[in-house]
């Protein structure tokens, strides 16, 4: 049973980690990735308020969390 909600809640985390490795493959521009981490606090925001989304807030919470991670790599290959 324990393991079994700790599972559940790896999916919040699972599902935008491979939307984001999808989107990496598509080698995005600075401002499309902070388009991309704007939308997602907002959606996160909009979410936290709707009665039946509010068990979904994860998804694009964790979205605009990796692909934050995402544009702080792209920095880090440009100072080399």
């Amino acid at each position: 049973m324990i393991l079994q909600r700790q599972l559940e809640s790896a999916w919040g985390v699972l599902i935008p980690g491979g939307i984001v490795a999808a989107l990496l493959c598509l080698e995005l521009s600075f401002s499309q990735w902070r388009v991309l981490i704007v939308l997602g606090l907002l959606a996160t925001t909009a979410m936290l308020y709707h009665k039946r989304l509010r068990h979904f807030v994860l998804l694009p919470s964790c979205v605009a969390f990796a692909s934050g991670l995402a544009l702080v790599m792209m920095n880090l290959d440009n100072l080399k």
